[in-house]
This record gives C-alpha cells, structure tokens and sequence, in this order.
C-alpha cells in the first residue's frame, strides 16, 4: 500500500517504554507522513534510540499505541554493526544476508547509496562513510516507505556527515519514503530537516529546524549559538563552527 502525502506512514499516541523498570519513554505522540524527514535530537540518555527500537518493535510499549501503515516497508541502519575483519566478506555477500537479492537489486542500492562500484570490496577494506553508505543500500534493498536511521553518521567527520545527508535527501526525492533520523550532529542534520522533534523522556519541543533551534527548551539543553550555525548549514552549506556551537556530546547509546 501506498501513502498519499499527508497520509502518516507511522503514528504513535501517549507512547511509553520502560527498560529494566525504569522509564524511559512517556507520552510520545507524533505522526511522519509520507516524504517527509523529521529528526530526533536530544542529550544522551534521553531515549531517542529507544524511541527507535520501539517503532520497529524490538522493544514493547508500556503505554500508548502505535498505528502503522498497512504492510508499511521498513529500512533500518543500525547506530552500530560490528564485522569480524578476520572475515573475509564482500559488499555484494553482505547485501544477501540473511535474504539473498539478485545482482541487479544490489547493484541499485549500492547506486543510490552512492557507491556503486563497492559490490566486489571487502566489508573490512571500507572506510567509515564507505560502510555506513553501504549500511544504507542494505536498508533501502526492498524499497522502503519508512527509513530509520540510528546515529547513522558516528565516526564520521563533519563534510562527510554533510554528504551522507545529502545523500538521504536524495534517497528520499528518489523512493518517496518518509524518513526519522536520530542524530548528535545537530547543525548539519537539523539543517537536512523538514522537522524535528527534541526529546528528552518526552517531546520537549517540536516543528521546523528554526523553530525548535529557537525554543527555549532546546537552547536549554544545547546552548545558544545553534541557531547562527544551524543558518549557515541550511542556507551556505558551510562546515565551519562559531565559538558557541561546540556543544556537541559524544554519541552513545540513548
């Protein structure tokens, strides 16, 4: 089934999620409609990976509902993968586990990943953008209409998480799927939004990348230069920081 635009692809109302009877998540209500990025930020510990897992269904609500498009496809590209590099593994292999894809399906991923010439590379010969690139022709295999996307850009610096971006953009424009993306890289993944939501055990604000850049709650919790810098990546593309926008946190598990 297809989704008009507008049509949520996914909807959760008043979701809750406890973890070792402790609470995580409580009273997340949202709805991503059909081409649209919408962005997760929010200190770490503060359940946006969580969030996550729970829209995929490996973790289970405590509260609340979830409501999914009927057959609703879903892409994933995990926060972390870890590969033995003692295991001698192909790009092309690694695109057929656990489900074997034919060359020309793998071959279109890899494509619109941006790396096409990688099916024949060693999964322990790539470098960091090369693998999450090809994470992320793993998860668009099947034509997704929803792509989560977990801490995709970690180890990666500032233009390459720039150009990964673009490169969802692209993916998005291409497939026409809606597409959440929990990110630290707050300017540049911000700026690669049509909205974002800022959690924090909660949805602390919400709306377009300058809206939530200008809420109280988000400079309570990131600082006061993010909306300067957040200008120059949406409308200059550049990649230089201000003094007050080093209020980035290093990543880890949410």
């Amino acid at each position: 089934m297809t989704a008009d635009a507008g049509t949520p692809v996914i909807e959760t109302q008043g979701l809750g999620v406890r973890v070792g009877g402790r609470t995580v998540l409580q009273d997340v209500s949202m709805a991503v409609a059909a081409n649209e990025i919408v962005t997760i930020v929010g200190p770490n510990g503060s359940g946006k990976s969580t969030f996550l897992r729970a829209l995929i269904g490996a973790v289970p609500l405590s509260a609340g509902r979830m409501q999914r498009l009927p057959g609703l496809r879903i892409g994933y590209v995990p926060q972390k993968l870890s590969i033995d590099a003692a295991l001698p593994i192909t790009v092309r292999r690694f695109l057929s586990l656990p489900r074997r894809v034919t060359d020309s399906v793998a071959g279109e991923a890899l494509a619109r990943a941006g790396v096409p010439e990688l099916g024949k590379a060693q999964m322990a010969d790539l470098s960091g953008g090369q693998f999450q690139r090809v994470l992320l022709a793993r998860a668009i295999l099947e034509r997704p209409q929803l792509l989560l996307l977990d801490e995709a850009t970690q180890g990666l610096d500032q233009p390459g998480a720039a150009a990964f971006y673009q490169r969802i953009e692209e993916v998005r424009r291409e497939l026409g799927c809606a597409i959440i993306m929990v990110s630290h890289d707050l300017h540049v993944v911000m700026a690669a939004s049509d909205r974002v939501l800022c959690i924090n055990g909660h949805i602390c604000c919400e709306g377009t990348p300058e809206v939530v850049a200008d809420a109280p709650e988000y400079r309570a919790l990131f600082g006061t230069g993010t909306k300067g810098t957040l200008a120059l990546y949406r409308h200059q593309h550049s990649h230089s920081h201000d003094a007050d926008c080093a209020h980035d946190h290093q990543p880890g598990v949410s």
